[in-house]
């Protein structure tokens, strides 16, 4: 698997990041063969959060894993807080709470990355910042970032926090694309000019934060994958042909589309499927041409001025 580094950091990561949310639908024996699986593809970044199956996913890892300080040296691992029951909570209490049991039930006493979930209207960022403090002081966390925040949101961040932002969670794929659309289309009057999310794509690259797409192979807010589907015959007729010439799965080459733009973005796998996972890490080693990626752009609908 090849690595990159995350953000501003030093810390070494795979490009891809292995998405735990689901992995409370797979029994114990699953779990364990999938986990085994990740790691023997040199998959070591496990992407966690503590509302993830109510704690549930948090606590099957690390059993499936067999948690201990050997293991725990060869991975890493980054989770998430913030979304409670009806509400977002960015508030001091919450946070320390929450990394707390997140550490409890992976068995481990540091997370490698913690991310604030989605935005907290109520957020105050000096709150935030006296939380980050404590779980980088006592050794807790070693990493911060967010997840779902436009650039202004991690401005007013980073007027109070001193740790350095070094991963912005966002959702992106070929068919979710209008990060990348406005950036293209700027000064046009269609849609795809529309500019959602303040230019958060290149406020990330100019302030080394890496991305990290989530959904990379959803259309719509979880309505559906675009590989195989009928919606999109273009694209999938296209997909397939690159994957055809490079003698690998339409899923490989949904991956390497992402992988191939220059923000250097780590895509978040959220596959329990073995199998899908080793496709998805073959697009580590798969490098589209300037033409293939274009195409497979204009072919999910997206329009170029």
């Amino acid at each position: 698997m090849r690595t990159m580094t995350l953000g501003s950091s030093t810390l070494e990561v795979p490009v891809m990041a292995v998405g735990c949310m689901r992995i409370h639908s797979l029994n114990k024996a699953e779990a364990e063969r999938f986990v085994q699986t990740a790691l023997k593809e040199g998959a070591n970044f496990f992407d966690h959060a503590d509302i993830y199956g109510n704690g549930t996913c948090e606590e099957i890892f690390s059993d499936a894993i067999h948690m201990n300080d050997d293991i725990r040296e060869k991975i890493i691992l980054q989770s998430k807080c913030g979304i409670r029951k009806g509400m977002f909570d960015f508030s001091k209490e919450h946070i320390l709470e929450s990394v707390d049991g997140s550490l409890k039930r992976l068995k481990t006493d540091y997370l490698d990355v913690l991310l604030l979930h989605r935005p907290d209207a109520l957020m105050e960022p000096d709150d935030v910042a006296e939380a980050f403090d404590i779980l980088e002081s006592s050794g807790k966390v070693r990493h911060f970032g967010v997840s779902n925040q436009n650039p202004m949101q991690i401005q007013l961040l980073k007027k109070s926090v001193k740790q350095p932002l070094i991963a912005n969670q966002l959702q992106l794929s070929i068919t979710n694309a209008n990060m990348i659309s406005n950036g293209i289309n700027v000064n046009m009057e269609n849609d795809s000019a529309i500019n959602r999310d303040g230019s958060v794509l290149d406020y990330c690259r100019l302030n080394d934060i890496t991305i990290q797409p989530w959904s990379p192979f959803q259309y719509g807010f979880f309505e559906g994958v675009f590989l195989g589907n009928d919606k999109f015959p273009e694209l999938n007729q296209n997909i397939d042909e690159i994957a055809k010439k490079y003698e690998v799965s339409n899923t490989t080459i949904a991956i390497a589309w992402l992988l191939r733009h220059p923000a250097h973005m780590q895509p978040v796998i959220g596959t329990m499927n073995a199998e899908r996972l080793k496709d998805c890490c073959k697009a580590s080693e798969v490098y589209l041409t300037r033409e293939e990626w274009y195409d497979i752009y204009r072919a999910a609908g997206n329009v170029l001025p």
